[in-house]
């Protein structure tokens, strides 16, 4: 599938990163994967994440331990350098998910796209953030985002990325984001054309018994369902694999506005899938079958915005 705005788009799923594992050595894995990209014609490279780093919210420590670990004070950085060095080098724009702990010394679950000069074209704060902030001692592993990390205050902005002869308007989430439909909305109603985001996501539920297999039956039910019912294409790359001993699911995608998925990850080690994006066909839906300026009825969403949580039926 060809067409006059069009771009390659890769996404570079990771394997394990364990605790041992150092940042050198990430970011060594990043740039490899990124030269893959390039080779298969590649423009725009999608990482996952938290991709600097194991899945760290999965542990109990004090939160100055964690900031000092785990989290980026500046992006690029010394150790991060390399990689934004590498992908400027081949004429790469990506998208990286991190830990940031900003000069005031907020921590946040964050993103960033960067252009394919190496500039920053935005930066996203993860707001859906799951999990608990209180130790549960019984539990296998912890899910601490809520305790390491602050709702984010960005909001879901649209940034212009210049690919392939063509300014494209790509949006950002990070993990549970994708799994709730006000995300991709409020995007979509910015014009974006592509969502990119990344995720770690445990195969294990530890509130409830849920089996493995919905953890990815969920997760592409999401992603298809959304690039759909927005007219966008979605790029969603996992951290995943057993992290000393903690497994995550994989199932890296890309997904047309068909709501089909055009490059699937096969594998849970580090794996670069690659596809196509015709920019036009997004520009189809939005024209016709959800043409939101002829069809939306905001009037009749009151609730979304008014109600957090599920109330009474409205007389």
């Amino acid at each position: 599938m060809t067409g006059k705005r069009s771009f390659v788009m890769a996404v570079a799923q990771m394997g394990a990163v364990n605790l041992d594992d150092s940042r050198a050595s990430v970011v060594a894995r990043l740039v490899e994967m990124l030269k893959e990209a390039k080779g298969r014609g590649a423009q725009f490279v999608v990482f996952p994440e938290l991709a600097l780093t194991t899945f760290f919210p999965r542990y109990w420590m004090e939160e100055a331990e964690a900031q000092a670990r785990f989290f980026e004070q500046t992006l690029p950085s010394a150790q991060t350098l390399p990689l934004f060095d590498a992908a400027r080098d081949l004429g790469l724009g990506f998208y990286l998910g991190y830990a940031e702990l900003t000069p005031e010394g907020t921590p946040y679950n964050s993103a960033v796209i960067v252009r394919p000069d190496g500039s920053i074209a935005g930066k996203y704060r993860k707001i859906h953030l799951p999990g608990h902030s209180d130790h549960k001692p019984a539990a296998p592993f912890q899910h601490l985002e809520k305790k390491y990390f602050e709702v984010g205050d960005l909001g879901f902005g649209v940034h212009d990325v210049p690919l392939g002869g063509a300014q494209v308007r790509m949006g950002m989430c990070l993990c549970n984001d994708r799994r709730w439909p006000e995300t991709y909305r409020v995007m979509a109603l910015q014009s974006a054309e592509v969502v990119v985001l990344g995720y770690n996501t445990p195969s294990l539920n530890i509130h409830w018994n849920e089996p493995v297999h919905l953890r990815t039956t969920t997760h592409l039910i999401s992603l298809q369902a959304n690039a759909y019912q927005n007219g966008l294409w979605v790029a969603a790359a996992a951290k995943c694999g057993s992290e000393d001993g903690h497994h995550m699911i994989g199932s890296s995608v890309i997904v047309a506005p068909t709501g089909e998925i055009v490059a699937r990850a096969v594998s849970e080690d580090d794996e670069v899938i690659a596809a196509n994006v015709d920019l036009s066909l997004g520009e189809m839906f939005r024209e016709h079958v959800f043409n939101f300026a002829k069809h939306r009825r905001p009037e009749h969403y009151k609730l979304i915005t008014e109600r957090t949580g599920a109330g009474a039926p409205v007389k």
